[in-house]
C-alpha cells in the first residue's frame, strides 16, 4: 500500500520553485491565502482554486521557506493551516512554511529491534528547567548511560498556551513552539540516535483540542455526526467525507516517522477511535507507516483501555502493532502495594477466592486480566472476563506513567503512596519481566515530587477545567504538617513548575542509590532477558503464592530455560516451601535486599531475586 501523492496537505515547496498551498475546506464558500511579511502586518490576500472535493489550492512562485500565512475563510475568519509544519507564534497566529529537506541527517541509523526497547516517558517541558529540545538533548547522555534505549515524548503537536500535557493539540504536524523549532526537534532526535537511543512520539488521533481548532467552521466532515468521545465529537473515520480525514491522520503518522525519523509512535486511547470500515484506519495506518519506513526498524504501540489485543503481532507485520500499554499490570501492582480499590482500581481489589497478589501473579504470567471490557463511569468493568495468555513481549509494563500519576488529585507517585521499601520493588518489577519496560520522568531516581495535571487555559475554558477538577477531586483531602493542602490549580504555572522533578533529589544519597539500582537492573535485563526475547513462550508461564505476601514466577523459553522470580512484597520474612517449579543450577540475574548467602527457605522482607537456568519441570 503506497501513499497517494496528490493532493497534499499544507504548504509544499515545489522543485521548480515557489510554494503550493493546499487546504481541504469543503464547507467553505470561499478561501483565500493570506501572506504576511511579519506577524501583525497587513496580509496580502491571494485567490485560491477549489476542486470538486473541497480542496483549495494556491501556487505562489515567489514564496519560500519562512513565509508566514493564514487561510481566510468566507472573507470573515483567519485560520492557521491544520497541516502547518510550524506555528512559531501560537496556534491562532500565522503558520510558517518549512523546508523539510533542510536538515542534514547522519547516515547509517536504521533503528534498533523491539527486544532492545527500554522506554523512558518524558514531558519535554518538565524534563529540564528550560523546557526546550536543546536543553533536553543535553541530558540524553545520562539516560543512555543508565541503560535507557528509547525516549518516549509526550505529545508535541501544537496546543494553545505556554504549558500543558499535550493531549489537546490542534495542529498535529507542528511541534509545540515553546519547545523549539522543527530543526531543533530534528537535532534532538539526531543526538539521541548518535547515543544509540530510539525516540518514540505519543500521537493523538482520537480528538482535537477545544481551543484553536477551527475545523468545525470549514471542514466539519472531520467530526462524526453520530458518535462522541470523552472529549467531544468523535473523529469521522468511516462516515460521509471521511476519505480525507483518514488520509490526514495517516499522513501525520508517516510525517513523524519519515520527516523527523521517529523510531516509533504510541497511539493514544485507540479505544476512542470508532471505525466500521474495512480496512480499519488503524490497520491502514500501520501498513502505510511500515511501507514508508521500509529498511528501518520503526515500532508502533497502542494504548487501549478496553484491552482489545487482536491488533498485536510478535513480529513487524503491515497492519499490526508491536505492543500495547498494559494497564492491568499497573493497576494490579498498585492495589497490591497500596490497598487502594476506588475508581478504576475497583476490579483489582480481589475476591475472597482471589486476592490482589493473585491477580498480580496472573498478570505476570498471562499479560492481561480483562479482555475487551469497557469501563462504566464509576471505573468498574462492564463485563470482566479472563483473558487468554498474551505474548508478553507485545506488552509494555510500567509502575508509573503520566496518566496514572497525574490523574490523582495531588499527583503522588508510588514512592510516596507505597513507601520507601515497596517503591523500588515496583520499579524493578516493571524493568525485569519479559514484557517491554517503561520508566516515567523522575522514576529513575525515585522522585517523590508530584506529577500534576496542568493546562494553560484562559477564559471560560479555564473556569470549566478548574471547576471540573474540584468536582472530581473536591472530596480528596491531604495535609502537610497538620495543615490542609489546597487542591492544585491545573491552570497555574506553579502547578506546572511543581511537576518538574527536583535535580537535588537526583543528586541526594537516596537518588544516587536508586540510579545505581536501575542501572544494575537494566544491565541485567540487557544480559539475560533482552537476548532471549524471541524465544519466549506463551501460555506456559506459571506462578505460585508463597505465604501472605510472596509470589514465585517462572517464565519459560523455547530452549528449556526458565527465568524465575521470587519476590516478597511484605515487611516480614517468609518461609518458602522446599518444592517449587524453577531452575536448577541457576545463575543469579539480579537481587534486591536478598543476600547471596540467605537460606533457601527464608525470603527476606521487601526483597526479590531473579535467577535463570534449566527448567526442572522439563
Amino acid at each position: 500500500m503506497t501513499e497517494p501523492m496528490s493532493p497534499r496537505f499544507g504548504a509544499t515547496l515545489r522543485p521548480q520553485g515557489g510554494v503550493e498551498f493546499s487546504l481541504w475546506g469543503p464547507a467553505a464558500r470561499e478561501a483565500r491565502l493570506a501572506l504576511y511579511d511579519e506577524v501583525g502586518a497587513k496580509p496580502t490576500l491571494l485567490e485560491a482554486r477549489r476542486d470538486a472535493e473541497g480542496w483549495w489550492t494556491c501556487h505562489v512562485p515567489a514564496a519560500a521557506a519562512g513565509q508566514l500565512y493564514h487561510w481566510r475563510i468566507d472573507d470573515e475568519l483567519m485560520v492557521p493551516d491544520p497541516a502547518s509544519r510550524c506555528n512559531p507564534h501560537g496556534v491562532h497566529q500565522p503558520s510558517m512554511v518549512v523546508d523539510p529537506q533542510a536538515f542534514a541527517w547522519d547516515a547509517g541509523w536504521s533503528g534498533r529491534p523491539w527486544r532492545d526497547v527500554v522506554l523512558y516517558e518524558l514531558h519535554l517541558g518538565a524534563f529540564t528547567p528550560e523546557g526546550t529540545f536543546d536543553a533536553a538533548a543535553a541530558r540524553l547522555p545520562e539516560l543512555a548511560a543508565l541503560g535507557i534505549t528509547a525516549i518516549e515524548l509526550m505529545p508535541l503537536a501544537a496546543f494553545p498556551g505556554r504549558f500543558g500535557w499535550g493531549y489537546d493539540g490542534v495542529l498535529p504536524f507542528a511541534p509545540h513552539a515553546a519547545y523549539g523549532t522543527p530543526q531543533e526537534l530534528k537535532a534532538f532526535i539526531q543526538q539521541a540516535h548518535r547515543l544509540g537511543l530510539m525516540v518514540f512520539l505519543d500521537v493523538v488521533y482520537n480528538h482535537f483540542g477545544p481551543e484553536g481548532n477551527y475545523l468545525h467552521r470549514y471542514a466539519p466532515q472531520f467530526f462524526s455526526r453520530t458518535r462522541s468521545s470523552p472529549w467531544g465529537a468523535a473523529i469521522n473515520f468511516d462516515g460521509p467525507g471521511s476519505r480525507w480525514v483518514r488520509e490526514f491522520f495517516i499522513r501525520n503518522a508517516v510525517h513523524w516517522t519519515t520527516e523527523y525519523r521517529f523510531d516509533g509512535l504510541r497511539l493514544d486511547a485507540v479505544h476512542a477511535i470508532a471505525d466500521d470500515s474495512r480496512p480499519h484506519v488503524l490497520e491502514e495506518l500501520s501498513a502505510r507507516v511500515r511501507a514508508a519506513t521500509a529498511g528501518r526498524q520503526v515500532h508502533l504501540v497502542l494504548e487501549n483501555e478496553n484491552n482489545q489485543h487482536q491488533r498485536l503481532a510478535t513480529t513487524p507485520v503491515a497492519g499490526r502493532y508491536d505492543a500495547q500499554w498494559n494497564d492491568d499490570f499497573h493497576h494490579a501492582l498498585h492495589v497490591a502495594l497500596t490497598g487502594e480499590t476506588g475508581g478504576y482500581y475497583h476490579d483489582y481489589g480481589g475476591t475472597p477466592a482471589e486476592q490482589p497478589l493473585d491477580l498480580l501473579a496472573r498478570c505476570l504470567t498471562h499479560g492481561m486480566l480483562f479482555e475487551d471490557s469497557r469501563r462504566k463511569p464509576g471505573g468498574a468493568r462492564e463485563t470482566p472476563r479472563a483473558t487468554p495468555a498474551i505474548p508478553l513481549g507485545t506488552l509494555v509494563n510500567f509502575a508509573h506513567n503520566h496518566d496514572q500519576v497525574g490523574n490523582r488529585a495531588f499527583g503522588e507517585r508510588l514512592a510516596v503512596l507505597a513507601g520507601p521499601d515497596a517503591a523500588p520493588l515496583a520499579t524493578l518489577l516493571a524493568l525485569l519481566t519479559p514484557a517491554v519496560p517503561m520508566l516515567f520522568l523522575g522514576e529513575e531516581f525515585g522522585s517523590t515530587h508530584p506529577w500534576l495535571y496542568f493546562a494553560d487555559w484562559e477564559g471560560d475554558l479555564k473556569k470549566a477545567v478548574q471547576e471540573g477538577r474540584r468536582r472530581e477531586f473536591g472530596h480528596v483531602s491531604k495535609t502537610v504538617d497538620g495543615r490542609p493542602l489546597p487542591l492544585p490549580d491545573p491552570c497555574s504555572a506553579a502547578t506546572f513548575d511543581a511537576s518538574r522533578p527536583d535535580p537535588a533529589e537526583r543528586s541526594s544519597p537516596q537518588g544516587q542509590a536508586w540510579l545505581a539500582m536501575v542501572r544494575e537492573a537494566l544491565a541485567a535485563r540487557r544480559r539475560w532477558i533482552a537476548p532471549r526475547h524471541d524465544q519466549l513462550l506463551t501460555g506456559q508461564h506459571t506462578a505460585q503464592r508463597v505465604g501472605p505476601t510472596g509470589i514465585a514466577v517462572q517464565w519459560r523459553y523455547a530452549d528449556g530455560q526458565v527465568l524465575a522470580l521470587d519476590i516478597n512484597l511484605g515487611g516480614e520474612a517468609l518461609q518458602a516451601p522446599p518444592q517449587r517449579p524453577g531452575p536448577v543450577e541457576a545463575q543469579d540475574v539480579f537481587r534486591h535486599r536478598w543476600p547471596a548467602d540467605a537460606s533457601a527457605a527464608t525470603w527476606p522482607a521487601w526483597a526479590a531475586r531473579w535467577r535463570i537456568g534449566p527448567d526442572i519441570t522439563q
